[in-house]
């Protein structure tokens, strides 16, 4: 039997749906059936993880982060992910409140790098992903240097995840936007770009900006699938 998904969802609905798309589809691209795994959706409200660390209350984010996760376990999760980079910033919290194991979206996007041999990434995300240490830390740890836009095109990006993508608006002129912003940071020396919103990828793609982009909600979703498949320990 495969392992049950626990999922944290609703931070957005977009990438929710996008993480269940792919585990199931994928699943029966690669197996030939529809055996995938049973999979377990917390959809949390998302306007308090708008407003708790818009007010630096990441306190209340690990709180309710974790409740999800136990109302997962309870539910009979045999492991759990949080379907969103930003949040990934108390994962540690999280994991504490529980007994069963997550799998953390920046291990395996860091296993992903580190596959192609890159030591220098741009990050493009929510403004706390990108101002934050945490992605910094978990990737630096890796030898790999971590590259930002400057400020003023920290406020688009963040601005265009917020008030268009998480609301399932795709825009030609952000789009454009976000390719200026990707090239800006290759000059600098990235090799590649985390897409380090699970929202971005609705927008951007490789074949717009060729260069390598690491689509975070893809990397993450398929750990989960792998895990979930893997033959049970004895």
């Amino acid at each position: 039997m495969h392992k049950k998904i626990g999922i944290i969802g609703g931070m957005s609905p977009e990438s929710t749906v996008e993480y269940y798309q792919y585990i199931t589809r994928t699943y029966t691209q690669r197996f030939g059936d529809y055996g995938y795994p049973d999979i377990l959706i917390y959809s949390v409200s998302f306007q308090p993880y708008v407003d708790w660390p818009n007010q630096d209350r990441w306190d209340l984010v690990a709180a309710g982060l974790s409740e999800a996760a136990q109302q997962l376990a309870k539910a009979g999760a045999d492991f759990i992910i949080i379907a969103t980079n930003t949040m990934h910033l108390v994962f540690d919290q999280v994991q504490a409140s529980v007994n069963v194991p997550m799998i953390s979206l920046l291990d395996a996007v860091g296993d992903v790098i580190q596959a192609r041999q890159f030591t220098t990434v741009g990050l493009l995300g929510t403004r706390f992903t990108m101002e934050q240490t945490f992605y910094h830390d978990a990737l630096t740890q890796r030898g790999i240097s971590v590259l930002v836009p400057d400020a003023a095109d920290r406020v688009i990006v963040n601005r265009v995840i917020y008030e268009e993508l998480t609301a399932g608006h795709i825009r030609d002129e952000s789009r454009a936007e976000y390719i200026r912003i990707i090239q800006q940071l290759s000059k600098q020396g990235a090799q590649g770009v985390i897409l380090g919103c699970t929202e971005i990828p609705l927008l951007v793609k490789e074949s717009d900006v060729g260069l390598p982009l690491f689509d975070t909600t893809v990397i993450h979703a398929e750990a989960a699938l792998r895990y979930a498949v893997a033959p049970q320990e004895a």
